[in-house]
């Protein structure tokens, strides 16, 4: 009888001490966790612009961006779409009320909404992609731009070097500062490459539309126009339907879009908002949030350039003459026109 209820008694101490070590080892990983802060804790969302986030364009790229965030910081991500602009404000505060670190607004459109949610909301954090507020930035929001103008600079070069017509073509979504970046750039490249070349332009009044795209586009190169760029969002997926159906040439914007038609994209304006995205997160999990102010990505970090694939049309001369261009502009030896009044200056 002694030998079983001394059998009994060690095997409770036992259970005991085994209960009592995994708590321990249980409280130092947690303690560990609190020094260092796993990734997954930190949560981002991004609004998206009408486009939506398989645009084939700026949009897209962002959430790239976020995905990569994912995959190499273990963040956790997520979106929701805007399909109106009266949907921008209500988006925001869905995303609030998701108790989301960062919150991302796409597109300049956002604008408006995006400071008033600041506003409303002082301890949350946001960031918005291709708009600036200056000396009016909250501390609670940060901007990011890019010099659209160089990478628009570099293919109007190309257009410019390559049209066979004398003529080529810009799609534009909606007039604005942003879009203007890509008109006058695109028309500042095709003029020094030859200003000789007509450059026929038109705006969609839309960043949705692509049946009207490709009725531009098509207007575009029944008027001798051989290659035709575009700064439009999905309004741009009409110019490359339109370029394929008729074996022409398109520029496509922000990322590389020879996908969407290996054998009529000539090349891009890429706008690396994924880089952007990604940058502005690693930071945020490493204790840094640039509130208050606006950065801006260009040719010298990386942030716009032509696509990779550019080499699969463009002959190596002229993207010889293209990396000539490229560091002309990074030294600040040629300054590239962003609106008319820049451009009028730049071709005097």
């Amino acid at each position: 009888m002694k030998k079983y209820s001394v059998l009994i008694l060690t095997v409770i101490v036992s259970i005991v001490l085994i209960a009592g070590c995994a708590k321990e080892s249980s409280i130092e990983d947690a303690g560990s966790a609190e020094k260092t802060p796993a990734g997954n804790e930190l949560k981002v969302a991004l609004v998206s612009d009408v486009g939506g986030v398989n645009d084939n364009s700026f949009n897209q790229s962002a959430w790239e961006g976020l995905l990569r965030a994912e995959t190499e910081l273990g963040v956790n991500v997520s979106y929701v779409e805007s399909m109106d602009r009266s949907e921008y404000f209500q988006n925001l505060e869905t995303m609030l009320e998701s108790e989301n670190n960062l919150i991302w607004g796409v597109g300049y459109m956002m604008a408006d909404a995006m400071i008033e949610a600041a506003h409303t909301n002082p301890d949350q954090k946001y960031a918005i992609i291709d708009k600036s507020y200056g000396d009016e930035t909250p501390e609670n929001l940060v901007g990011v731009e890019f010099k659209a103008e160089q990478a628009a600079f570099l293919v109007g070069y190309i257009a410019g070097k390559m049209t066979e017509t004398g003529t080529v073509g810009f799609i534009g979504g909606i007039k604005g500062a942003i879009i203007d970046q890509f008109d006058y750039g695109y028309h500042a490249g095709v003029h020094t490459a030859n200003p000789e070349v007509k450059v026929l332009r038109q705006y969609a009044n839309s960043f949705t539309d692509i049946a009207m795209g490709k009725a531009i586009a098509n207007s575009m190169y029944e008027d001798d126009a051989d290659i035709v760029f575009h700064a439009a969002g999905p309004v741009g997926d009409g110019l490359i339907e339109s370029a394929k159906e008729r074996e022409k040439w398109a520029i496509g914007v922000d990322k590389d879009q020879n996908s969407l038609a290996p054998d009529n994209v000539l090349t891009s304006a890429m706008k690396r908002v994924d880089n952007a995205m990604f940058n502005v997160v690693k930071d945020l999990q490493e204790g840094k949030f640039n509130g208050g102010s606006s950065v801006v990505y260009g040719l010298s970090d990386g942030g716009v350039d032509i696509a990779p694939s550019s080499d699969k049309h463009v002959p190596a001369s002229i993207l010889e003459e293209v990396d000539a261009l490229k560091k002309k502009v990074i030294s600040g030896e040629i300054a590239v026109p962003f609106n008319k009044e820049s451009y009028t200056a730049f071709i005097k």
